[in-house]
This record gives C-alpha cells, sequence and structure tokens, in this order.
C-alpha cells in the first residue's frame, strides 16, 4: 500500500511556455512542506466537488502547507521568463492569486470566462492564452540563463530579469540548485557526490541551502523513513 500523502503524475508538454505539466491527488489530509520554486505556476483544485483555479508566483523559502482528503490537483508550470503582463511576477512572489469561479466550469481571467483545463488538453489552453497576450515570454532570460550576450547593457538584462521572473538570476540559481540537489538525494545520490554536483562549497554549505529551500536537511532527504512529503519537483536525471 502507497502511503505517500500526494501522489504525482507529470507530463512534457508541447507548447513552447510550459516546462510541464503535472497532476496529483490525495486519499487523505495532512501536512506537507511547498518547497522554493522560481517558476510562474497555474493550479486547478478539486475538493468536494468544487473547482478553483490559483495562479502562484515563485516561491523564495520553504513553507508549510496543508493537503485536504480526496482532493485532486492539476499543475501547469511555464518556463522560467514565461508571465502575465496584467499580473506583474514581482507581485506574485510568495503570493497566491484566486481567480473568481464564473461558474459551469469555468473561471474568471482578466474580464472573460474560460473554462478550466484538463490534463489532456493543457497545451490548446495555453495556446489560446498565448494568442490573447495573457502569458508573453521574455527573451531576455533564456539569454541570461545561457550566458549568450545581447545588445543590452547588464543594468537592462538584470532589469528585464527581474520584471518577467520577479527574482534575481542569483536567487533562481540559488533555488534550482537547491531543487537539483532535492532530486539527487531522494534517488539515493550520496551527499558528498551532490555537494560536488551542484557546485555547493562544502556539506555545511549545503545544508543550509536545502533548509532554507526545500524545509529538510541533507540526511532526511536521503532517508525516505525521514523524509517529510514535498511539493512536486521535476526527477532530476544524474549525469554519469
Amino acid at each position: 500500500m502507497n502511503d505517500e500523502l500526494l501522489n504525482f503524475e507529470n507530463r512534457p508538454a508541447d507548447s513552447p511556455y510550459v516546462e510541464t505539466i503535472w497532476r496529483s491527488q490525495s486519499d487523505r489530509a495532512g501536512e506537507f512542506l511547498s518547497v522554493a520554486a522560481c517558476h510562474v505556476e497555474m493550479v486547478i483544485t478539486q475538493v468536494e466537488g468544487a473547482i478553483h483555479l490559483t495562479v502562484r508566483g515563485p516561491e523564495t523559502q520553504s513553507s508549510p502547507a496543508h493537503c485536504p482528503a480526496d482532493g485532486e490537483w492539476l499543475g501547469i508550470i511555464f518556463k522560467l521568463g514565461t508571465y502575465m503582463p496584467h499580473l506583474p511576477t514581482h507581485k506574485l512572489v510568495n503570493q497566491d492569486v484566486h481567480l473568481a469561479d464564473a461558474g459551469d466550469h469555468t473561471f474568471w481571467l482578466h474580464g472573460a470566462a474560460w473554462e478550466f483545463p484538463t490534463y489532456e488538453n493543457v497545451d490548446t489552453f495555453v495556446a489560446k492564452l498565448v494568442r490573447e497576450g495573457l502569458f508573453v515570454h521574455e527573451q531576455v532570460v533564456d539569454a541570461a540563463l545561457q550566458n549568450r550576450s545581447t545588445d543590452l547593457s547588464l543594468r537592462s538584462v538584470q532589469r528585464r530579469f527581474l520584471h518577467a521572473t520577479g527574482l534575481t538570476q542569483g536567487q533562481v540559481s540559488q533555488i534550482e540548485r537547491a531543487r537539483m540537489a532535492t532530486g539527487l538525494l531522494q534517488q539515493g545520490v550520496p551527499i558528498l557526490d551532490v555537494v560536488e554536483l551542484g557546485g555547493y562549497a562544502d556539506q555545511p554549505h549545503l545544508t543550509r541551502s536545502l533548509k532554507r529551500f526545500v524545509g529538510q536537511t541533507p540526511a532526511q532527504l536521503l532517508t525516505p523513513a525521514s523524509r517529510q512529503e514535498m511539493s512536486f519537483i521535476p526527477l532530476t536525471v544524474r549525469s554519469e
């Protein structure tokens, strides 16, 4: 019997605006850790016959969260640099925005009623959002992450990066590195190997990072019996 609080499934997206699509369900109520994240995300929640959509911004540290029993969730994680012009990302940092129900399995977004997406039709849903100008992508973010030069000054790149993501490039690097380390530890990769693979100075550096961004120590993450339930983290594949 699987005693996990949340059971996750995910798939890649066809949309160039989406990083990944996930869904989960719960059989019982319980507590879990919402880990730090860089991306804007839409989450559709169904509990006790009610359905609603939440836009979640970047999270700069881990925080406790409650999971209700018999819930179902669908998550759309947008690529870093994809954002909503009418809902600035810097206003979403460590915040959730719950969109109003419009009735008949629809919700309100920017003055119009939209049908809730399903796991299967997320790409079509996102394509419609993009056509309506409700999501755009900042190419400067891609250039910055890939260390590609642009015609812009460093200050302009930093300003546009912050506008699109709500975070500095340094914050993004720290959070993504902690999430990668978490995935490796969950797969049983030894702590000292994770220190090296993640570019940490030493084990105490790794420990401080994970306690801040994930809410657990490397030893906890390495041992399933002591590991706390967490929000969705895509699998990190270790390169040989």
